[in-house]
């Protein structure tokens, strides 16, 4: 059987900074194995109660994956799709299209531009504390359309 979690989280990386959290906006809620959330989160999350807290952590492997040197490119300024002044750190879309990759500028070198297309955790173990609001099963609806409905089973929006 396969639950519907509704959790709250902290995220952190190694040193323990935060970087991100979802205190003070509403929780997450997924669809087990549905890969809604990262999959070594999906995995550890497997089984928690209601009301439970718990500290995961979740290796590269498992959360944005591991970096991969073939993910970093080298190419001339005016290949870009961005106008303006670039800086090193800042991201962009490489198209148009929503599901273009995010890219970030790694580095610049006269007229040539060092893209990243790695996520920016990936290699990165990260730290969850996570607070389970509520579990249940998922519904049939659900279930045929791979994602949660939200908290009830209803479909959201």
């Amino acid at each position: 059987m396969r639950s519907v979690v509704t959790f709250h989280y902290t995220l952190r990386d190694p040193s323990g900074q935060v970087l991100d959290t979802s205190s003070g906006t509403a929780p997450v809620t997924y669809l087990e194995g549905a890969g809604q959330i990262i999959d070594g989160l999906d995995e550890q999350l497997r089984g928690a109660a209601a009301g439970s807290k718990t500290r995961v952590t979740v290796l590269a492997a498992k959360a944005y994956g591991e970096r991969d040197s073939a993910q970093v490119q080298r190419i001339k300024r005016a290949q870009l799709p961005v106008e303006g002044e670039l800086h090193v750190g800042d991201q962009f879309q490489t198209d148009s299209d929503q599901f273009a990759p995010v890219v970030t500028i790694a580095g610049i070198d006269g007229d040539e531009v060092l893209l990243d297309a790695n996520h920016p955790l990936a290699g990165v173990d990260l730290t969850f504390d996570v607070e389970i609001l509520s579990v249940r099963a998922a519904t049939e609806a659900e279930l045929s359309h791979g994602h949660a409905h939200g908290s009830d089973g209803h479909a959201c929006g």
